[in-house]
């Protein structure tokens, strides 16, 4: 493990938490994930590797003109995104908006069912995006203790479903939660559900998600984000203990001092999943 690009915020404060959470065991656990470039690689050959949306972007799926202007909005709002000094009400307007426009025109420029299960075919021919280092043996890990797996993500949560079936991820214990269409009777797509975006993932409370009953005796969180908003993932779940997990992928300098303040563990320079997997093995009591 490179102990070099692994920060524990608080080592005395990590220490407690993990005995609870050990003492608890897989019993009492349940994850707690953002997708892209969390669950995802955030590099791809040296370059910032794309969302599974963002392939969408570069391929031709949709209407000739659908990647220029898409391409144009992710210009304009992700350096909002991945500002920190930007205010929260004005980046979580602006993210909003963002994802309203764009869904818009995923439906204006042809989006349906078929292109789902063709791009993410693409996506895992190409490798790009994929799972990050370890990623593969923590699902595993997770499906054998039937530990539940709640994917939020603020991306299309039918490519991300569709990410994780071809990629034999979708088992009985992972449940995704995105933004989603309504299609029609051909399969296509003709208007979206709530608007969920990186600043937002709190309005999708928990307990008003139908595998809530799952969750109520499973009070120790094991929360993986990178995004600071995704520390709010939890909001609404009342909890014994939580362990936070950041990945720190842009501005890491700028970043970092506001990552320490929001996570527990700070995992940067694109790091594999070796500390989650560790973490994960204790509270089995592998480790």
């Amino acid at each position: 493990m490179n102990q070099d690009n692994i920060i524990i915020s608080n080592p005395e404060e990590f220490e407690k938490k993990k005995k609870e959470f050990i003492s608890g065991g897989v019993g009492k656990l349940h994850v707690l994930s953002d997708f892209d470039k969390t669950l995802t690689r955030a590099t791809y050959s040296g370059n910032r590797a794309g969302s599974v949306i963002s392939h969408l972007r570069n391929g031709k799926y949709l209407s000739e003109d659908y990647a220029e202007r898409a391409h144009e909005l992710f210009d304009k709002y992700h350096p909002i995104e991945i500002d920190p000094n930007i205010k929260w009400r004005e980046k979580n307007e602006k993210m909003d908006k963002w994802w309203r426009a764009h869904k818009e025109l995923l439906i204006e420029s042809g989006f349906n069912k078929g292109i789902v299960v063709s791009c993410v075919k693409e996506m895992i021919d190409e490798k790009y995006p994929e799972f990050r280092g370890g990623v593969v043996g923590f699902l595993k890990s997770l499906d054998e203790n039937k530990i539940p797996l709640i994917v939020m993500t603020a991306s299309l949560g039918d490519l991300v479903s569709e990410f994780m079936e071809q990629n034999s991820a979708l088992s009985n214990n992972v449940h995704v939660i995105g933004n989603k269409f309504e299609y029609d009777e051909n399969g296509e797509a003709v208007s979206f559900k709530k608007i969920i975006h990186v600043l937002n993932k709190h309005e999708m409370e928990i307990k008003d998600l139908e595998i809530y009953s799952e969750l109520v005796d499973k009070r120790n969180v094991l929360l993986l984000g990178d995004n600071v908003g995704d520390v709010k993932m939890v909001e609404g779940f009342e909890y014994d203990n939580l362990i936070k997990v950041g990945f720190l992928n842009e501005n890491v300098e700028k970043s970092v001092d506001d990552f320490k303040r929001n996570y527990d563990v700070v995992i940067i320079g694109d790091g594999d999943f070796e500390f989650v997997n560790g973490l994960l093995g204790e509270m089995n009591g592998k480790v």
